[in-house]
């Protein structure tokens, strides 16, 4: 089942983010020592930014499968989202469960009014993420190099971006 997360999730949430920092630490700029979302109230407030700001999970016996989506909160961007945080546990994976994730933060894309753009980052560390985003239809415009470093590694992050259909076509 995908569905927005819900305050009540915000402990499973906090438990799945934290495997997937330190599953792929190469994969995602935060680290467990400064990661925002360690703490249940500052998971519950971010659940709260609701349409705007979302957390999209993918259960099977538990929270297996994760993303995020939010809106660009300055007004001269606020036509583009930005997807981040995808993370599906190694178990679950080769099930199709990244393109539910990503197809449902798409879908809640084109319902906020004016979105036009999603943009991501994905680390070069991530090849099966960036596989996923290419077949959705995401377009490389940037890449930084050494990005990220962790344990003497460095990993270029590629920009990526999606033009959503615009509502006349």
């Amino acid at each position: 089942m995908i569905r927005l997360l819900q305050e009540a999730d915000a402990q499973a949430y906090i438990d799945l983010r934290r495997q997937a920092l330190l599953e792929a630490p190469l994969a995602f700029t935060a680290s467990p020592e400064d990661d925002v979302a360690a703490s249940v109230e500052a998971v519950r407030e971010q659940l709260r930014q609701t349409p705007q700001s979302v957390i999209i999970g993918a259960f099977q016996d538990g929270l297996v499968g994760i993303v995020g989506l939010y809106r660009d909160r300055h007004a001269k961007a606020s036509h583009k989202s930005h997807l981040w945080g995808m993370y599906v546990t190694p178990d679950h994976r080769q099930q199709g469960l990244g393109s539910q994730l990503l197809e449902a933060a798409l879908r809640h894309a084109r319902t906020l009014a004016g979105i036009t753009w999603v943009h991501l980052g994905v680390s070069s560390a991530a090849s099966e993420a960036r596989r996923l985003y290419d077949r959705a239809g995401f377009r490389v415009w940037g890449a930084e190099p050494d990005a990220l470093r962790h344990a003497d590694q460095a990993v270029v992050e590629y920009h990526m971006a999606l033009q959503l259909e615009s509502a006349d076509s």
